[in-house]
């Protein structure tokens, strides 16, 4: 596969009661715990993946900030993509939070924003939009090291940045994903990594391109990820067979309440993973290598690449082609899967941990 941009590759940390053998069905090992997550996390750097997403939940699961700040002190190459949402923490707690994790990863802090509900408030879209772009705005002056003098509509302070830096004396990259108006515009505006769904390549596309055009209009560019499960064996038949396994023992009602406890269960994102699953075939599949069963049980990223090794490669080029340059995996169990695409896939790909090793 000829590659001319090095490939960020990141695994998920499931700090969020996201890890079964079979999806739907509760595993006690596997619930998110300081033990279970903390060895996700060492096994993705043992297999030399660049990054790992720390989610962000309240009901499920575990802290992330808290989290993320105890694995930095167990971890050495892979960096740490740290998901916080927006209006959580007020905003100068939360740049010195960020700059402590970040001093004590060794500069390997990344943050994923997030713009839906707090735990028990339900807002409008735009108003929830007008408020992560304060944060971002905010948060970032402070890691940049400039006094702020804001009056707005959700942080009105005035106030000096901590004196505690980032390692590089800037803001960590801001990772942010949405479907609405109000989101692309936000991503346009504030972010330096848009993440985007499973969805076909040409819908894939079709986003990229759109949110390049209004990133251009700012002045900006901006790198594009895919957030996507995959499921790969030594065989496609024995990929496939995995997949139905996965959810051979899912029962809908249930899979119908895990995709509603989300607190961003009716977003636009989220509607379209719907749209994916419906418009795909008897099997799930939306097109070859992309199958949506997953979404049957998922909020959030509904699909996964399905395949032999060369099949998986082969759709991540497909994906690269056309603007993709960091994906971030799962698969179930994630320890497992983990292994799997460590040992299969990953040594095949140009990625950034590679080509720094080098």
């Amino acid at each position: 596969m000829s590659i001319n941009r090095p490939l960020e590759i990141s695994w998920f940390g499931a700090l969020c009661d996201d890890d079964y053998e079979f999806l739907g069905v509760p595993n006690p090992e596997l619930e998110s715990s300081w033990d279970h997550c903390k060895n996700i996390v060492l096994t993705a750097e043992k297999q030399g993946f660049d990054n790992i997403l720390l989610p962000s939940g309240y009901q499920l699961g575990i802290d992330g900030v808290s989290f993320a700040a105890a694995i930095a002190t167990m971890t050495k190459k892979i960096r740490l993509l740290l998901a916080v949402r927006t209006g959580e923490f007020w905003a100068p707690q939360l740049a010195r939070q960020i700059a402590t994790i970040d001093n004590m990863a060794q500069g390997r802090l990344d943050i994923n924003i997030i713009s839906s509900d707090l735990p028990g408030e339900t807002v409008s879209s735009p108003e929830r939009y007008r408020r992560t772009t304060e944060y971002m705005q905010v948060v970032r002056q402070l890691l940049e090291g400039k006094e702020i003098e804001h009056s707005g509509e959700f942080i009105d302070l005035k106030v000096g940045p901590p004196r505690i830096r980032t390692v590089s004396g800037h803001c960590p990259k801001y990772y942010f994903g949405g479907f609405s108006e109000e989101a692309k515009n936000v991503a346009a505006a504030e972010a330096d990594v848009f993440l985007t769904w499973p969805d076909t390549v040409s819908e894939v596309s079709k986003t990229v391109e759109d949110m390049k055009l209004r990133a251009s209009v700012l002045g900006r560019e901006l790198k594009y990820g895919l957030r996507c499960h995959v499921i790969v064996r030594e065989t496609e038949e024995e990929a496939r067979q995995a997949a139905r396994q996965l959810v051979s023992k899912l029962e809908e009602e249930v899979g119908e309440k895990i995709r509603n406890r989300s607190l961003d269960a009716s977003s636009r994102g989220v509607s379209r993973q719907i749209e994916l699953r419906e418009d795909s075939d008897e099997e799930g599949f939306a097109e070859k290598g992309l199958w949506t069963g997953i979404g049957r049980a998922r909020s959030g990223a509904g699909a996964a690449l399905v395949g032999d090794p060369e099949q998986i490669i082969e759709k991540i080029s497909e994906y690269q082609k056309i603007g993709i340059d960091a994906f971030i995996f799962s698969g179930y169990p994630h320890i497992t899967e983990c292994e799997r695409f460590g040992q299969l896939v990953l040594p095949k790909l140009a990625h950034q941990s590679l080509t720094h090793n080098q």
